[in-house]
């Protein structure tokens, strides 16, 4: 039996990085986790001081790394397509003069044809993480529900703040929503196997909603009834921003660019996952049960 590989995660103390970590030192890897801050990280495996926006930081961190993840992203920032894009080539380069196998990117869900900037964004990093030579496993996900998410928090926090909802046309796009347990588990499923390198894959819950069925859901479960929402098709994405900012605690850059996305339709078409991570993921009803239950222990 082939020994678990020694993984780096790359935003180790991220909303996703903070649960992959554990999981991956459960399973016997020898985990770095890395981080800018390494003096004040109290979690699992080993921490390791290391910033993609710093290349000449990132040779020791990989030193003997065999599989990379890459959870690192910065919609916080209006220049965020060039940061994001000189972060994955500096990270991707160093892999592989680290002589890293492979590396695992969790990325946007979206056709080719109709993505934001945000998810155009995403592709990109997934193939400037390969240029070096590195083969690269992408992961697709629409919105990830797990407490600490941010598109999960402007749900939550738009339910909680409001009584009733006004609100614009985006949210009758469609979206595939997918549990944070259950990314974690894509995750571990992928690294170092052999059929999902150089490949990209889809994941989503079993659930095809529009974000205003997911904010009922939510509310349901929240406090028992479903929040009445009215919809106003003329609210730009600029005033939505602007509205998300005034009614939840996520700023104006970055909710002008997650809506951005919202607008495109994010579903799974291809199953192929399923091949290498067998699993029944949660329903979405489910996952927000969980998101709340972290949230409140």
């Amino acid at each position: 039996m082939t020994p678990p590989a020694d993984v780096l995660v790359a935003g180790a103390t991220g909303f996703v990085g903070r649960r992959l970590v554990p999981e991956l030192v459960e399973r016997g890897h020898d985990v770095r986790a890395m981080t800018r801050r390494p003096e004040s990280y109290d979690g699992p495996g080993t921490a390791v001081g290391a910033d993609v926006s710093d290349p000449e930081s990132l040779g020791e961190a990989l030193r003997e790394v065999e599989v990379a993840v890459y959870l690192v992203h910065s919609l916080d920032h209006r220049d965020f397509e060039s940061r994001d894009r000189a972060a994955a080539r500096a990270f991707g380069q160093a892999a592989a003069r680290a002589g890293v196998r492979q590396i695992v990117y969790l990325g946007g869900l979206g056709n080719d044809d109709a993505l934001s900037a945000h998810l155009r964004s995403r592709r990109e990093v997934e193939s400037v993480l390969g240029e070096a030579g590195v083969p690269v496993t992408v992961l697709r996900a629409a919105i990830v529900v797990g407490h600490g998410g941010i598109s999960w928090e402007l749900t939550r926090q738009l339910v909680k703040n409001l009584p009733a909802m006004v609100v614009p046309r985006w949210t009758a796009t469609r979206t595939q929503p997918v549990a944070l347990d259950d990314v974690v588990s894509y995750l571990v499923g992928v690294i170092d196997e052999p059929r999902a390198l150089d490949r990209v894959f889809e994941i989503g819950g079993p659930d095809v909603m529009t974000y205003r069925d997911m904010m009922r859901v939510a509310s349901q479960e929240m406090s028992g009834v479903a929040v009445p929402i009215v919809p106003v098709p003329v609210m730009t994405p600029r005033l939505s921003s602007y509205w998300l900012a005034f009614v939840t605690d996520v700023d104006v850059t970055t909710g002008r660019n997650l809506i951005d996305s919202m607008d495109t339709e994010v579903v799974v078409t291809d199953h192929s996952i399923r091949d290498i991570v067998p699993l029944d993921p949660l329903d979405y009803r489910e996952a927000v049960r969980r998101a709340l239950a972290d949230r409140e222990g």
